[in-house]
């Protein structure tokens, strides 16, 4: 079987739980007996994440291997009960370096060398390459960031050309914020409305929306909210604020 991959991207603002949402779909999958691993890609131009100013980003998570994470990383290994090593984590940093290294080397012969498609061959490559070494039937794949913003436009467009090729077998999965203001207590779906919008614009369209918020969500605005974001009401996973992580999946 070849592998799968499932993309999970945020929408509206961030500190939405992408890591969470990640780290349950590969736990659910595993628990059905799938071989599964996760990649988390990264927006900023640093290695990895041990330089970083802990007070701008948080502390790093230390693989076994000595790699300097993100903290999903070890969301990933708490759920998944397993190690994370250094296919799990990519940042963009790393990306163009490898492909300003093969250009030194003369590695593209002569090419212009251009974000697309050597830095999304780059990408896609650090994905497959995830799956392959841990064997895995799905890979879950984390996308940093915000649908719209400039830094991770490189990564989505990876993920549209991924899932163009019929070959692969590919689900994108959008955490988006459902706000309840006070003053009008309901949810308000026009937020998520207009990151979805923002993921058509780049060739994408979710089959799945996650939907983060504080109350759950009525069975009206399930079937219009399904109706505006092209996606079918069972495929909308109203997933409310928890006491812990551990009640997610």
């Amino acid at each position: 079987m070849p592998t799968k991959f499932i993309f999970v991207s945020g929408g509206v603002i961030s500190g939405l739980g992408k890591g969470n949402t990640t780290a349950a779909i590969a736990l659910l999958l595993q628990n059905r007996g799938y071989v599964v691993t996760t990649v988390k890609c990264e927006n900023y131009l640093n290695i990895d994440s041990g330089l970083i100013n802990p007070i701008e980003h948080g502390d790093p998570y230390l693989l076994t291997d000595g790699t300097e994470t993100d903290m999903d990383m070890g969301t990933y290994e708490k759920f998944l009960g397993k190690d994370m090593q250094r296919h799990n984590f990519v940042t963009m940093g790393q990306i163009y370096k490898t492909v300003i290294d093969r250009e030194r080397n003369f590695e593209y012969k002569g090419e212009d060398v251009e974000a697309i498609p050597h830095v999304t061959d780059e990408i896609i490559g650090r994905i497959k390459e995830a799956g392959d070494k841990e064997k895995s039937d799905i890979v879950v794949i984390e996308l940093g960031g915000t649908a719209g913003e400039y830094q991770n436009m490189l990564y989505y467009e990876a993920s549209r050309i991924l899932s163009h090729d019929k070959k692969n077998k590919v689900v994108h999965v959008h955490v988006s914020y459902l706000p309840t203001p006070r003053f009008l207590g309901e949810p308000k779906t026009k937020p998520t409305q207009l990151s979805v919008r923002t993921l058509n614009s780049m060739g994408i369209q979710p089959d799945f929306i996650v939907t983060r918020a504080e109350k759950p969500m009525d069975e009206r605005r399930r079937s219009r909210f399904a109706l505006f974001c092209n996606v079918e009401p069972e495929n909308i996973i109203n997933n409310i604020d928890m006491e812990t992580p551990y009640e997610i999946p």
